[in-house]
């Protein structure tokens, strides 16, 4: 079935996500990649604020490449969601309600995201140049250091995902 969703995304929106669902995402989404979700699980094992708030919002997991001229942002394709699983438990606790990348997730992960409400979705990688024309504004708003894995804040327009884990646990990598 085919969704329109805005971000942010409620718990409600989440209800209404199934596994196998084709979502266009419109709305403000961030990105972040193994580095960043090991300074934001740290920040978070500290008692520190974070440099976003993580609740109703998507992370994608994103390191673009640079963009050349007259582009918002570079190629901007998914990483393999896998290297981040053992921060994502603790970041769905705060109330991160979707993550975009690509591969299969963890039982600990899976768990965390029914237990918070939360959806897994996949973006379809090596199509990085085509996902980059979704995106309409990109800028870095955390963690400048980290270059390419730097926080972005993207401002995206019908951005085309699957949901492979539903709230539900229902996950399409895991269908014969």
């Amino acid at each position: 079935m085919e969704k329109y969703i805005t971000t942010p995304i409620t718990e409600k929106t989440v209800s209404e996500l199934k596994a196998g669902d084709y979502v266009y995402i419109t709305g403000t989404i961030y990105t972040a990649r193994d580095a960043a979700h090991k300074r934001l699980y740290e920040a978070l094992q500290q008692g520190e604020e974070l440099p976003i708030h993580l609740e109703n919002n998507t992370l994608y997991y994103l390191g673009p490449s640079p963009a050349r001229e007259g582009q918002v942002i570079g190629s901007a394709g998914p990483t393999t969601s896998s290297r981040m699983d053992k921060y994502t438990p603790l970041l769905l606790k705060q109330g991160l309600k979707g993550m975009i990348g690509k591969g299969k997730r963890s039982p600990e992960v899976i768990e965390a995201m029914h237990e918070n409400h939360a959806v897994y979705f996949a973006a379809i990688g090596g199509a990085g140049a085509l996902l980059s024309k979704c995106i309409k504004k990109a800028e870095v708003v955390a963690y400048e250091d980290l270059g390419t894995e730097a926080i972005r804040k993207l401002e995206v327009e019908n951005l085309p995902v699957i949901v492979v884990i539903d709230e539900q646990k229902n996950n399409l990598y895991e269908r014969h």
